[in-house]
């Protein structure tokens, strides 16, 4: 049976390969994983570099994935998208099938449709909504004269949009308690807005400030308070794996053992991940306005102000998010010597990888 899916998938690609602008498709693979290098002599692309082990190719990869314009796609559409890639699949695919319309089709699938479950993700919780849904949060957050109530309003709809999108985005392959979800919500939030008003206050009753200066250190509050709870988020909603460790596999795909250490490596990389994508858009913008503000154009016409920030936001959103998930591979590498002894007695490869999470 998995000879003749392979045999099929083959013809398939063979068919589908008569595209020379877009890498062979790989079903389930990303399309930028590797650098191509086109050989003018051959008239063939040769893949240069292993899976996503360079920081552009990861970079190329998620900002397919974010990509925005996913969006837009009908359910026709997305229909369409799908029975293709099943045509590919089971080797049936029309003459005439490129490899970029099998690209893109396998792009509007994992955009839209969780790939555990199968079920259309909600839109705002989507990857490649999180930049047009979750700007005016952060214009919210980054407002200056901010009153204790908008604090708490702000730091609550980031850290609960933040929530939504993580467990729309979950591994759902093994039931997880919602206790777990509720639990690292109320931490995340808890911490953000504890940390926020506590600096407010502490800035409102420094009397060494001038006014101007206690207005600028106002606007870099947020950052603290939104990094310190996506950590919190992460280490209470991910707890359960420092207990248990997190799979790791060979490099035929073979699971190996259940590994605490590496899950410790997994936490750490996406903690970092969570404090250095708020770093551009919650620290730039306020750089960015207080220059702004000063040009004759915002002064005379203070009204542009707000949609000014607005796209500052965008751009800074937009520059952070995939540089910040493309900082450490998806599966991460780790030598079997850093384990556990019995992982490393349990496999004769000198490296194992595993899934550190988004």
């Amino acid at each position: 049976m998995a000879d003749t899916a392979t045999t099929a998938s083959a013809a398939a690609a063979s068919a589908a390969n008569t595209s020379t602008d877009a890498p062979p498709f790989q079903l389930g693979k990303p399309r930028f994983q590797q650098d191509p290098i086109h050989d003018p002599t051959v008239h063939l692309v040769v893949m240069s570099q292993p899976p996503l082990t360079s920081f552009y190719g990861r970079l190329r990869h998620f900002l397919d994935i974010i990509d925005p314009r996913t969006l837009f796609v009908t359910e026709r559409r997305l229909r369409e998208a799908v029975q293709l890639l099943e045509d590919y699949k089971h080797g049936t695919l029309h003459p005439g099938v490129t490899n970029e319309q099998l690209w893109s089709a396998q792009k509007i699938k994992q955009a839209i449709l969780h790939p555990d479950t199968n079920e259309k993700i909600f839109m705002p919780f989507r990857m490649s909504g999180y930049i047009p849904f979750g700007t005016p949060i952060v214009v919210g957050l980054l407002l200056p004269n901010q009153t204790l109530a908008s604090t708490v309003f702000w730091q609550w709809l980031n850290q609960s949009h933040n929530a939504c999108v993580n467990y729309a985005n979950r591994n759902a392959t093994k039931p997880s308690p919602a206790s777990k979800f509720i639990q690292g919500y109320l931490g995340a939030v808890i911490s953000a807005v504890s940390i926020a008003v506590g600096l407010n206050v502490l800035v409102q009753k420094a009397n060494k400030f001038t006014p101007a200066t206690r207005l600028l250190v106002q606007r870099f509050v947020p950052f603290p308070a939104v990094a310190s709870a996506n950590i919190c988020n992460v280490v209470l909603m991910r707890y359960g794996e420092l207990e248990e460790g997190i799979d790791v596999l060979d490099g035929d795909g073979n699971l190996v053992g259940s590994s605490k250490i590496a899950a410790r490596h997994a936490l750490l990389e996406t903690a970092l991940t969570r404090v250095v994508l708020p770093m551009p858009i919650l620290v730039l913008p306020p750089i960015v306005m207080s220059m702004l503000e000063k040009t004759a154009l915002l002064q005379a016409r203070p009204r542009l102000l707000l949609p000014v920030q607005s796209l500052v936001c965008l751009a800074a959103f937009g520059l952070a998010l995939p540089l910040a998930i493309s900082l450490f591979p998806q599966m991460s590498e780790i030598e079997t010597s850093q384990l556990e002894p019995e992982i490393a007695r349990a496999t004769s490869s000198r490296t194992v990888v595993y899934n550190k999470g988004l």
